[in-house]
């Protein structure tokens, strides 16, 4: 039987729930551990936040920053509720440019003072997640002396999230690095277990957004995991109707008439009329 295993982490499978923010709330991350994924993570977290965060789940935690501050602190405020705490350098949004995070983080110097930070805060595994570029077996080199993985999304800053992921650029990465290796970009429940056979373990974002289904059918389990599963969590966690309704909408995209529902729920505002719209039982 394969066992998984990052640092000191035993996992049940290889299936990760991508860091997505905006999507990543804590009844989003519940209902696809639920599913049946072996690891969730959150979307960016700042370090210096102020805003409230709920880790119920245990989940792998992922810092942004441009410099160490606020690490040390934020990791001993959390590490009891993380399985592990993971380093954006992958981010390639407009705001990242803007600031110098995420892949636009400009100096080798600053990861390896924040990766040393981290590694040196906590006796959770640390990953880091990191795209393709010049630069990235630089910072793989870097990311050995302290995290126990590497996550790589094989696109470039330019591409965001269009066009096709490298998965060659991925493969030549994991031949030159010690560490297990997290794919992710364009997965699926057709080519998950094919991408295995690569890589270590995969990560899925936007094919897991709406369809937390993904995680059962790739772990075989009972698919029971739908918008109204979500919205009792939601409603016990007390997130805001904006952005339930932001979920419920893509919680649509596999229903028959998927456009016609996202075009009504844009236009309420009301949580009677969602669960009315979504022919849902009244939600206490």
């Amino acid at each position: 039987m394969t066992e998984y295993k990052i640092g000191n982490l035993k996992l049940e499978n290889p299936y990760f729930l991508a860091p997505m923010v905006g999507v990543n709330d804590i009844a989003f991350r519940i209902l696809c551990k639920n599913a049946g994924a072996g690891l969730v993570y959150t979307g960016m977290i700042n370090p210096l936040t102020r805003e409230k965060i709920i880790l119920d789940d245990m989940p792998a935690i992922q810092l942004f920053s441009t410099t160490e501050k606020g690490i040390a602190e934020f990791i001993k405020n959390h590490d009891n509720n993380a399985k592990l705490f993971d380093f954006n350098l992958g981010c390639s949004a407009g705001t990242a440019k803007e600031k110098g995070f995420g892949a636009f983080l400009p100096k080798k110097e600053s990861v390896e003072k924040i990766l040393k930070t981290m590694k040196d805060s906590t006796k959770k595994p640390l990953t880091v997640k990191l795209r393709k570029s010049g630069n990235t077996l630089k910072i793989v080199k870097i990311a050995e002396k302290y995290c126990d993985a590497i996550c790589i999304h094989p696109r470039t800053n330019r591409q965001g999230y269009s066009g096709k992921a490298d998965v060659n650029f991925a493969e030549r990465l994991k031949k030159k690095t010690s560490l297990p290796l997290i794919y992710s970009g364009d997965v699926n429940e057709k080519n998950a277990n094919d991408l295995l056979k690569k890589f270590d373990f995969v990560m899925i974002g936007r094919n897991a957004m709406g369809y937390p289904n993904i995680f059962a059918k790739l772990a075989g389990k009972k698919l029971v995991y739908d918008f109204e599963e979500y919205l009792k969590l939601a409603l016990k966690y007390e997130l805001n109707f904006s952005h339930i309704k932001s979920q419920a909408i893509c919680f649509t995209k596999y229903k028959e008439n998927a456009g016609e529902l996202r075009l009504k729920l844009t236009k309420i505002k009301k949580l009677d009329d969602l669960i009315k719209i979504l022919g849902l039982k009244s939600i206490k």
